[in-house]
């Protein structure tokens, strides 16, 4: 841990209270906490010392660090998280050559067992490692001791989580995700997404800071404030889904005006992500927002699984879509008719049922 804490450097960069408040109510807010833990987080960072940070990057195209440094609330956020250029991260760090890597040796050798290691891209296995290497050495040893050493191990991005595009079919480098690689690491926590939402990196460091426990995960070893829910399930186009209305060519009237875009093969019920509440660039849209269908970029082996991008998928691992989403229109808002129909019968009987057992219990009801 570092001497100086982020109290400090907020009053030397000139940040106000309000601003620092208003960042820690964002972090309640993508954590699903309410308003009233924005003052708790608030109280933890501040009364905190900034974890020890390194990132690693192996083979990746560096989009994780691209999205990071476009985090909505960058001044706070570099602050919470800087010293991953002051400790290592080959992007972002002003040293180079022996100079960086003799920080990273002196920072794993000096913080053993407490700093947190963020692995970016995944990590080839094929000709002994020789498709990645750094300063001599293969990524895969670099990734087994500095992950080894590590008191936890963010994997950042779907190819260091799963092993993403490298690993795809044939996977001529042998890459594989951090779990593969780095068997047992300690405290794995795989935030997945091509790239990751640099509001949830931040967050899970926040929740980490103001609970001093990692946030419980999924199958999958995902965060369930980021990934507890399908993006199907917050999609601002869910209601056109249920009432059978699709986008059935790009630009159609459909399309103009925001159907649902499974049929255009979107893949939003078969992942999980909290792209539709948290969005992209300052909260400002996402792609299905902006009219592009998810990929399901978030998924282990989505390059093989959801391809081809711009088809449905006939069967949708966990939601049973496939069989009787072609009969649109008509047909399927018939469906959704009826279906209100009945739930209006059913809360008919009930209130008829309700208003018998009171009127014999002796209790007036409207």
């Amino acid at each position: 841990m570092i001497a100086h804490s982020l109290t400090q450097e907020l009053e030397q960069r000139g940040i106000s209270r309000r601003d620092f408040l208003g960042f820690c109510a964002s972090m309640a807010a993508v954590l699903g906490l309410p308003e009233t833990a924005a003052q708790a987080i608030a109280a933890a960072i501040e009364s905190e010392q900034k974890p020890i940070l390194v990132w690693l990057e192996f083979q990746d195209c560096a989009g994780n660090t691209e999205s990071f440094l476009r985090a909505s609330h960058p001044t706070v956020a570099d602050l919470i998280l800087d010293n991953i250029s002051l400790n290592y991260h080959e992007t972002l760090m002003a040293a180079a050559g022996s100079q960086a890597e003799s920080a990273l040796e002196q920072t794993v050798r000096d913080n053993k067992g407490k700093y947190i290691a963020l692995v970016e891209g995944s990590i080839p296995t094929g000709a002994d490692g020789a498709y990645c290497t750094i300063g001599g050495r293969s990524g895969l040893d670099i990734a087994r001791e500095i992950c080894g050493g590590a008191a936890a191990t963010i994997a950042v991005g779907t190819c260091a989580a799963f092993g993403g595009i490298p690993a795809a079919r044939p996977n001529p480098t042998g890459a594989l995700s951090v779990a593969d690689a780095v068997p047992g690491v300690k405290n794995l926590i795989n935030m997945s997404a091509c790239p990751a939402n640099a509001e949830n990196i931040v967050a899970l460091i926040v929740y980490y800071l103001t609970l001093k426990h990692w946030p419980p995960l999924d199958q999958y070893r995902r965060p369930l404030f980021a990934y507890g829910k399908t993006i199907h399930d917050n999609c601002e186009r869910r209601a056109h889904f249920d009432a059978g209305q699709y986008v059935e060519t790009w630009g159609d009237e459909a399309h103009r005006h925001g159907y649902c875009l499974y049929k255009m093969g979107c893949k939003g019920p078969a992942t999980s992500q909290n792209c539709p509440v948290v969005k992209w660039n300052e909260g400002t849209n996402w792609p299905i927002g902006c009219g592009h269908p998810c990929v399901g970029c978030a998924e282990p082996n989505f390059w093989d699984a959801m391809t081809p991008f711009y088809q449905r998928l006939p069967n949708v691992d966990g939601f049973n879509v496939g069989g009787w989403v072609d009969p649109v229109g008509l047909g399927l808002t018939g469906l959704v008719a009826a279906a209100a129909a009945l739930h209006g019968v059913g809360e008919v009987v009930r209130h008829r049922i309700g208003s018998a057992s009171s009127h014999e219990d002796g209790l007036e009801t409207e």
